[in-house]
């Protein structure tokens, strides 16, 4: 196992930062070779976790964050604004225009929530008053968006979505001409425009004015590249697909029947506010009832933009992104594909998970949580598999953003060959390893109240108190979600009852402790 501390992480008790020292040499080597219970206590050492603090902004906290972990986000109308909307479009295309002096071109995707038609409108207007040309996709997932930059040759791409968030949250994400992500450098010098309200920045007029077009080869396009990254005979199977009333419908539609397989679609409302409702990824036991009644070999959601996946076996059984990572890195592995045998996951994912890949021969490196500290590292090393168990997974080889209807089709790929070869059903896939048992507890806070736990010497204490009375036996991870108003409390361990017990204890003490935490 390999400890990624390039993202800054941190023990943060007592209100200060105390590094991770050197001496997490040691799990790359004593860990992996000494014998499981010698793996479990160590990996629980150097895992006691009061807050996963990566400060991206380092010197901008007194300034204000308006970019988290992906991208900006907010409830529509009241949070992400018009007003701000038109902001970051007229911030983003200064930039761009900064760097060669150049009309840029930038293109815009959106998921299906009712306020994406709102803010298109407001930040193509603040591109176009910079001097930016601006391509209009339409409904398209995420990844989609990345991939079409880098084939159109724009400037810039940007997506107006909440990923799986509700229907009433919004958000917008850019990504460069290479389908990346804006790095750190380039969001801070956006955000300082914004708290300027952008005087800074010269307003075009007359002919130097940008234009808006509408492109409607987008999903074509994107469905055309995936069928070839995914290069997959699926006939044979029966598959249920939850679109999550979200950006994915419309590409998975054409895609999957393409490829071969039985299909039946769920989730494929675009009524503005179903989005993410009772369905997709984040509430996947209603894909589950339905694949068992239905007796499909399996079942596929994504969320509202696509971007991640998760899926269920012809038992109605859970199949998350630590399995999927798993299945598809071993199988890279054995035809020779495993760029450096390792497959980057982050601190959430399970114990079982990472005793199945040292029993497998496989190396692991760990990020914080969120698909950009993977891709960071994936990038920096060169591998070409990882993920989050979420469901975002990046194959490199051919995507620069998790993708899930990409993930899906490696998935049912495997399932495929596998299931004409030797009769091989998904619940076999899924049994790959034993998961250790997780309790995650979802605490409601706003940014005051999350500050206020991340400066409270009372909780730090009585979380590292928690994790020495689980000490091989279980791990506590407390953190500060980057893209909604939560705390998460996950503990993870051997017992069961224990480990209930002690994510309870945690979660009311941050309750006792901060008001209005719910």
């Amino acid at each position: 196992m390999k400890v990624c501390l390039r993202h800054g992480l941190r023990y943060q008790a007592a209100g200060t930062h105390k590094r991770m020292a050197g001496s997490l040499w040691f799990l790359s080597g004593a860990a992996r070779r000494g014998p499981p219970k010698l793996f479990f206590i160590i990996y629980s050492l150097f895992i006691i976790v009061q807050c996963v603090d990566f400060d991206r902004w380092k010197g901008l906290d007194d300034m204000g964050k308006l970019f988290g972990t992906d991208g900006v986000r907010g409830v529509a109308g009241k949070d992400l604004t018009c007003e701000l909307a038109l902001q970051i479009g007229r911030a983003t295309a200064a930039e761009l225009t900064s760097l060669d002096g150049h009309r840029p071109r930038i293109l815009i995707g959106k998921d299906t929530r009712v306020s994406g038609d709102m803010l298109e409108c407001t930040l193509a207007a603040g591109l176009c008053s910079v001097g930016a040309d601006v391509d209009l996709l339409g409904v398209i997932p995420t990844p989609g968006v990345a991939y079409l930059v880098r084939k159109y040759g724009a400037d810039a791409g940007i997506v107006i979505s909440a990923s799986h968030n509700p229907m009433e949250f919004n958000g917008i994400k850019i990504f460069k001409g290479d389908g990346y992500k804006l790095p750190d450098e380039v969001e801070n010098r956006i955000e300082a425009h914004i708290f300027k309200n952008c005087e800074d920045i010269k307003i075009c007029d007359g002919a130097e004015i940008g234009r808006v077009h509408r492109l409607d080869t987008a999903v074509d396009d994107y469905v055309d590249a995936l069928e070839q990254h995914i290069d997959a005979d699926l006939s044979g199977l029966n598959v249920l697909f939850d679109c999550a009333n979200g950006a994915s419908a419309k590409v998975a539609q054409k895609l999957f029947p393409r490829l071969g397989c039985q299909c039946s679609f769920t989730g494929t409302l675009d009524d503005g506010v179903s989005v993410n409702d009772g369905c997709g990824s984040t509430h996947l036991d209603r894909l589950e009832k339905k694949v068992v009644e239905g007796g499909f070999d399996c079942g596929i959601a994504f969320d509202g933009d696509a971007d991640r996946c998760l899926a269920c076996d012809e038992k109605g059984a859970e199949i998350d992104g630590d399995k999927i990572i798993a299945l598809v890195a071993k199988d890279m592995k054995d035809r020779g594909r495993l760029d450096g045998n390792t497959a980057v996951v982050t601190v959430m994912s399970n114990l079982g998970f990472m005793k199945y890949m040292q029993s497998i021969g496989i190396d692991t490196a760990r990020t914080a949580v969120g698909d950009r500290y993977v891709l960071e590292e994936m990038r920096a090393r060169g591998y070409a598999i990882g993920g989050e168990q979420s469901g975002h997974v990046i194959f490199l080889h051919h995507s620069t953003t998790g993708d899930g209807e990409l993930t899906a089709g490696k998935l049912l790929k495997l399932l495929a060959r596998k299931h004409r070869e030797e009769g091989t059903k998904m619940s076999e896939l899924n049994a790959v390893y034993t998961k250790f048992p997780q309790v995650l507890i979802n605490l409601t806070a706003d940014k005051e109240q999350k500050q206020a736990y991340k400066e409270d010497e009372y909780i730090a204490g009585f979380i590292e108190s928690q994790q020495q009375n689980l000490m091989g036996m279980g791990r506590v991870l407390v953190r500060v979600s980057g893209t909604e108003p939560k705390i998460r409390v996950m503990v993870e361990g051997e017992d069961m009852e224990a480990i209930q017990s002690s994510a309870e204890r945690i979660a009311d003490m941050i309750r006792q402790r901060i008001p209005g935490v719910c």
